[in-house]
């Protein structure tokens, strides 16, 4: 499914796209698709998912950056709308990070959240 104005998006920083080209291109992610999904759980209400598909659904939204893509289903697009997402190398680890606008508290790890 291809984005129109009327939908709201989600960014990749050039971090973030180098990483999942990098992901996308070891032999057992060839030919998949990342994917960012929100659900229910974690301290905070919400919580962010990764995950690698072999296709675009009929409720994705894509979203591209230098060659690559993230997909969004539509009910995780609600939640995510104006979303930037990152990569971050620290001491402690690396990791995708989302800035969420909708997010109203987050839990200290950034991998939760709540929205009211």
């Amino acid at each position: 499914m291809s984005e129109s104005a009327t939908h709201p998006v989600v960014t990749l920083t050039e971090r973030a796209a180098r990483r999942i080209a990098e992901l996308v291109a070891e032999p057992e992610h060839q030919g998949m698709i990342l994917r960012l999904a929100v659900s229910g759980g974690g301290c905070s209400g919400f919580s962010y998912g990764f995950s690698f598909d072999d296709e675009q659904r009929a409720d994705d939204h894509a979203f591209g950056r230098d060659g690559v893509t993230l997909l969004v289903d539509d009910v995780s697009l609600g939640l995510l709308g104006g979303a930037e997402v990152d990569f971050v190398e620290e001491m402690v680890g690396s990791s995708f990070v989302v800035q969420n606008p909708n997010a109203k508290a987050s839990c200290g790890c950034g991998n939760s959240f709540s929205i009211g």
